[in-house]
C-alpha cells in the first residue's frame, strides 16, 4: 500500500460493493481491517481516523441491516402460515358448501317399499318462538287478523276434550289458532307451515275420542268453522258436495227437505271433516255402512300447499289407485280434507223403532246374530248394557224410565207393511232368546222417544262424575258377528271385576261395541288393563282394534297386532310419501319415532 496515495471515496466504493457480498464474507472482511485499528486504539486510545470511523459506521450499519432481514424473514413466515390457514380454511369451508348444496339436490328414493320404526328419523319441526310469530304474520296477511287466535281459552279448547280417552299434557296446545274460509285459503296457510316446517292439526266438530286432535308436537291449529256450507246439490244424481265444517245432522236436515238423507250417523256435533278422518259409522252402519261407502270425492290440501281432487262425481270408476279412500280414515296425517263429495239416498217413507230387555248381555247378543241369520232387512240394532241403562235414567236425559236390564234397540224402515213384518219377525226371534219385554213405538213421535236413549249414552255416564277429577274412557273393538256374544260377555264378566263404573254400548249389528269406563287418576291404570284386555281379546278372535272410532293417539300400538309390522310399516311409508316433513297430525295412526322405555303396553 506504501507509495499509493489513499482515497476515501475509492475506500467508501469498495466498501458499498462489499455489501452485496455473502454476509460471511463480508464478516470476514470486516475483522480482517478492523483488528488492526482496534489494536491500536485499545494500547494508544487515540481516537480514530476518518478511514477507521468509516468501516465502524459501516459494520453498524451491516448489522443493524441483517437484524432487520431476519426481523422480516419473522413476520413474513407468520404471515405465510396465517394465509395458509385462512386457506386451509377456505378449502373447507368451500368443500362443506359443495356437500351441503349436493345434499340438497333431490336424492334417489330408498329401495325398501316398507318403513320399520327402527329406520325412522326424528321429525325436525321449528316451533320456535321467533318462527311462529313470523307465520302469525302471515297468516293475518291471509285470512285477516281477526281469524286468528292466540287466546288462552282457545288454545285450550283446541287441545283436547273432557269426553277424549287421551289425557293431554300441559305442553300439548297449539301456539294459535287459524280460522280459513276456502280451499285457497288453507294451500296459503299450509305452504307458510310447510316453508317454516311448523306442525298442523286440522279441527272441525271435534268428538273424536282417541286423542286425534291433541297438538303433541305444538305448532298451529286449522280450525275449519268458517267452512260450513253445503255448496252444491245434485238432486238427480243422489250426491251434494259439501265443506269439512258442515255437521251431518244440519245437512240431513237441508236434505230432507227434498225427501234425500244421509245415512252415517255418529255421535251428535260430528262434523264431515272429521267424519272423513276417522272413517266414522254409526247405527246406521248395519243396514247402509261406513263412511267410506258414501264418499265420492275429495278435494284435499297436500302437505305443501298443492291442491288435489281424487276423482269426479260417478258412482264407480277404475280410474287408477283410490285415493279417495286412502284419505278416508286417515285422521288428517296425509292431507287436509277441504270439499267432500258425498252420496246421498232417497229418506225412507216409514220408520219405527222398537226396544226389548234381556236377562244377560249374552242372551242380548245371541238374539242380534238371529236377526242378522234370517236375514231381516233392518236399518240398526243397538245394545245398551244394564249399567248403561241405570246411567241414563239416573241422568233423567230422557221422558221416560227404563228397564235396568240389557236392551237391544231396533229401526225399522221401508214401506208401511214391510216395517210390520220386519217388527213381528223380530219380536218373535227376541221371545225365543228369552227377552224380557217388547215395545214398539205407534207413530214417529214413540219411535223418537225409545230411540232417545241410544244417543244419551256417552253424555249419561259423563254426568255420573263423582267430581272434577274423574275421566271417561270410551274405546270400540269390533269382531265377526259369530264371536259378539263370547266377547261382549267376558268384557262385561271383566269390567264388573275391575269395580269401576263401566258401560257397554254397541252397534252390534254389525259386530261392533264400546265401552265407557269412569275413572280418576288413581284408578286410571286398572282403565288401561280393561282396555288392553278389550283390545287384545277381540284381535284374537280376527276382529279389529276399533271399529269407528279412529286410531288416534291410543290405538296406534295395536295396528301391529291386528295387521302385522310389514303392513303398519307400509302405511309409515305412505306417511313419509304424503307427508315427507312429518308436518300433518304427526304421530297419530302409525308412529314417527321410536317410542320411550315403558310407553307401549305389554301384548
Amino acid at each position: 500500500m506504501a507509495g499509493k496515495p489513499f482515497c476515501p471515496s475509492v475506500a467508501l466504493l469498495r466498501t458499498l460493493n462489499r455489501l452485496s457480498c455473502p454476509p460471511q464474507c463480508l464478516r470476514q472482511t470486516t475483522l480482517r481491517h478492523q483488528r488492526p485499528l482496534h489494536a491500536s486504539r485499545m494500547l494508544a486510545k487515540e481516537p480514530l481516523s476518518f478511514h477507521g470511523q468509516l468501516y465502524e459506521s459501516t459494520a453498524d450499519r451491516v448489522k443493524k441491516e441483517r437484524a432487520e432481514q431476519a426481523r422480516f424473514a419473522e413476520a413474513r413466515g407468520e404471515s405465510l402460515r396465517g394465509r395458509g390457514a385462512a386457506t386451509s380454511f377456505l378449502i373447507v369451508s368451500t368443500a362443506l358448501l359443495g356437500y351441503w348444496a349436493g345434499s340438497q339436490k333431490a336424492r334417489p328414493p330408498a329401495p325398501e317399499s316398507t318403513l320399520p320404526l327402527a329406520a325412522t328419523v326424528k321429525p325436525h319441526h321449528n316451533t320456535g318462538k321467533a318462527n311462529l310469530q313470523a307465520a302469525w304474520s302471515d297468516f293475518v296477511d291471509i285470512v285477516g287478523d281477526e281469524n286468528v287466535s292466540t287466546k288462552e281459552e282457545d288454545l285450550q279448547y283446541h287441545s283436547g276434550s273432557d269426553w277424549s280417552s287421551y289425557t293431554t299434557k300441559a305442553d300439548e296446545k297449539p301456539f294459535l289458532i287459524v280460522f280459513p274460509s276456502t280451499t285457497e285459503e288453507v294451500s296459503k296457510i299450509v305452504k307458510v307451515c310447510y316453508g317454516r316446517e311448523i306442525p298442523i292439526t286440522a279441527y272441525s266438530g271435534g268428538t273424536s275420542l282417541e286423542g286425534h286432535f291433541s297438538a303433541t308436537r305444538g305448532g298451529i291449529c286449522v280450525d275449519f268453522r268458517r267452512m260450513d256450507k253445503i255448496l252444491k246439490l245434485h238432486k238427480d244424481d243422489l250426491d251434494v258436495i259439501v265443506q269439512p265444517a258442515l255437521g251431518w245432522e244440519l245437512l240431513n236436515e237441508e236434505l230432507a227437505k227434498d225427501g234425500l238423507f244421509f245415512p252415517p250417523d255418529p255421535g251428535p256435533g260430528a262434523q264431515i271433516g272429521g267424519m272423513v278422518g276417522t272413517g266414522c259409522s254409526g247405527t246406521n252402519a248395519y243396514r247402509y255402512g261406513t263412511m267410506r261407502d258414501w264418499v265420492l270425492s275429495l278435494t284435499i290440501v297436500l302437505a305443501d300447499g298443492t291442491i288435489i281432487k281424487t276423482r269426479q262425481r260417478p258412482r264407480k270408476s277404475s280410474a287408477g289407485y283410490d285415493l279417495t279412500r286412502t284419505f278416508i280414515g286417515s285422521e288428517g296425517t296425509l292431507g287436509l280434507v277441504t270439499e267432500a263429495t258425498l252420496k246421498v239416498t232417497v229418506k225412507p217413507k216409514n220408520e219405527s223403532v222398537a226396544v226389548a230387555s234381556f236377562a244377560t248381555v249374552r242372551e242380548a247378543a245371541e238374539c242380534v246374530a238371529e236377526v242378522v241369520g234370517e236375514g231381516i232387512p233392518i236399518a240398526a240394532i243397538e245394545v245398551l248394557d244394564d249399567v248403561q241403562m241405570r246411567c241414563i235414567n239416573d241422568s233423567g236425559s230422557t221422558s221416560r224410565d227404563w228397564k235396568e236390564l240389557p236392551t237391544l234397540f231396533f229401526k225399522f224402515t221401508g214401506t208401511a207393511l214391510g216395517v210390520k213384518e220386519q217388527i213381528k219377525q223380530v219380536q218373535q226371534l227376541a221371545k225365543g232368546k228369552g227377552s224380557k219385554s217388547f215395545d214398539f213405538a205407534k207413530n214417529a213421535d214413540e219411535a223418537a222417544e225409545l230411540w232417545s236413549a241410544r244417543k244419551e249414552a256417552l253424555w249419561s255416564v259423563m254426568a255420573k262424575r263423582r267430581d272434577e277429577s274423574d275421566h271417561v274412557w270410551t274405546t270400540d273393538v269390533a269382531v265377526p258377528i259369530s264371536r259378539l256374544p263370547d266377547i261382549i260377555e267376558q268384557t262385561k264378566e271383566d269390567m264388573a271385576k275391575s269395580g269401576l263404573l263401566a258401560a257397554m254400548v254397541g252397534h252390534v249389528g254389525d259386530g261392533n261395541f264400546h265401552a265407557i269406563l269412569l275413572f280418576n287418576d288413581k284408578e286410571r291404570t286398572i282403565a288401561e288393563d280393561v282396555v288392553h284386555r278389550m283390545v287384545k281379546r277381540a284381535v284374537e278372535m280376527e276382529g279389529t282394534v276399533t271399529g269407528e272410532h279412529g286410531v288416534g293417539l291410543i290405538k296406534r300400538d295395536y295396528l301391529a297386532h291386528e295387521l302385522g309390522e310389514e303392513t303398519v310399516d307400509l302405511m309409515r311409508k305412505l306417511k313419509q310419501a304424503f307427508d315427507p316433513r312429518c308436518i300433518l297430525n304427526c304421530d297419530k295412526v302409525v308412529r314417527v319415532q321410536k317410542p320411550k322405555a315403558g310407553e307401549v303396553k305389554e301384548w
